[in-house]
């Protein structure tokens, strides 16, 4: 009796290890090419300090920010995987799914910067908007290092439960909450003088495009 064989499908995880070394190389590189202000980083939510220290506008393009983007944008494209395949919606090693990810993440924060750039314009609070941009940079993109290697345990684990990435998101709001509690308390001076301008400003570009992503994704897996 000839019996019938059937192929074992093996998935192919190398360009998420790949990923997964490239970006630990990248933190690694740029902690060791800037030792203190790493150091000062890494203290972020337990300190306010590195966001008192690096609060100049021009830090924004420095080859820190820059490289921990990268970093951010590739561990929030994970996350957002992983999580879609722990509540049944994807697979973890696609790929191709996570191509479409990550490069719909950076259209949507690269776009969003530009709109803030052109709002900030026409109420003519460019410099405000660029401090408060480079604060919700600095704690977005710490988010970002803080669950990359969450995001390598829960890649190569199976059965994860649904409350871990419940838990990590809950966690990320509350930082992110308390990053708009230091921006508004480092620069509240500014924001009393434009207070309206402020108000519209959170309504159009801190609130209302969150609001439209969740409600898009939400009715699109429904």
């Amino acid at each position: 009796m000839i019996e019938h064989l059937h192929p074992r499908i093996i998935e192919n995880k190398d360009w998420a290890t790949a990923l997964f070394v490239l970006t630990f190389a990248v933190v690694a590189m740029t902690k060791s090419a800037y030792e203190t202000r790493f150091s000062e980083f890494s203290k972020l939510i337990f300190s306010d300090k590195y966001a008192k220290i690096y609060r100049d506008n021009s830090h924004m393009k420095s080859s820190f920010t820059v490289g921990l983007f990268f970093v951010q944008v590739i561990s929030f494209a994970f996350f957002i995987q992983l999580s879609m395949n722990i509540f049944g919606y994807a697979a973890k090693t696609d790929w191709i799914l996570f191509i479409q990810i990550a490069t719909f993440l950076l259209y949507f924060i690269l776009a969003k910067y530009l709109i803030e750039k052109i709002v900030a314009t026409s109420f003519n609070i460019d410099d405000f908007v660029e401090l408060f941009n480079l604060q919700k940079v600095t704690y977005r993109t710490y988010i970002g290092v803080l669950i990359l290697p969450i995001n390598a345990i829960l890649f190569y684990y199976d059965n994860i439960p649904t409350i871990v990435p419940l838990v990590i998101i809950g966690i990320s709001l509350c930082i992110s909450l308390y990053s708009y509690f230091i921006s508004i308390k480092t620069y509240q001076n500014a924001i009393i003088g434009k207070l309206f301008y402020f108000i519209l400003y959170l309504c159009a570009l801190e609130i209302a495009p969150y609001y439209f992503l969740y409600y898009w994704i939400t009715k699109g897996s429904a």
